[in-house]
């Protein structure tokens, strides 16, 4: 740690990772559903357990939806509060490039958890619903969460 007039300054840039990961998970959760559940609607949260063949399985599926968009909210609720908890901290190291990066290793967090656990293992829906083969998109998605937390990876490391 550097002394600046007496007080540390700036060296810690674990606070900055943690606030920007859950930053990163909630607003990837949030890209997720606007984007697949809401702009292409390519699934929902239990599209592959309860088809949106009708009303009532698309109220179902949209109720879920909403379930999983109030939890990324708050993860974005509690990312925010952490990223002003470290911004009082005088020892924090602030960087545009490890924030970014933690975010980004958040979004990837979010998709290998979500890619193994709703896609894979719990089986409540896929990245691509409604084809014949549903693995290749589930992968990608996998695939496209090691990206990111690579690359984040990359830009923590600074």
């Amino acid at each position: 740690m550097s002394k600046v007039n007496g007080s540390t300054h700036g060296q810690r840039k674990a606070p900055l990772i943690s606030a920007g990961m859950l930053l990163g998970i909630g607003l990837g959760g949030f890209i997720d559903g606007i984007v697949f559940h809401q702009i292409l609607q390519i699934h929902s949260m239990l599209s592959n357990k309860i088809p949106v063949t009708d009303l009532v399985s698309a109220k179902i599926n949209m109720t879920w939806d909403g379930y999983f968009h109030a939890a990324v909210w708050i993860m974005t609720l509690v990312g925010v509060h952490l990223l002003f908890k470290a911004g009082k901290r005088n020892d924090v190291r602030w960087s545009g490039k490890v924030l970014s990066g933690s975010m980004l290793a958040g979004w990837g967090a979010f998709n290998i958890t979500e890619g193994i656990i709703d896609h894979q293992i719990l089986n409540i829906h896929h990245v691509m619903e409604y084809v014949g083969d549903k693995l290749p998109y589930d992968l990608a998605f996998l695939a496209s969460g090691i990206s990111l937390i690579l690359i984040g990876l990359i830009l923590i490391k600074d």
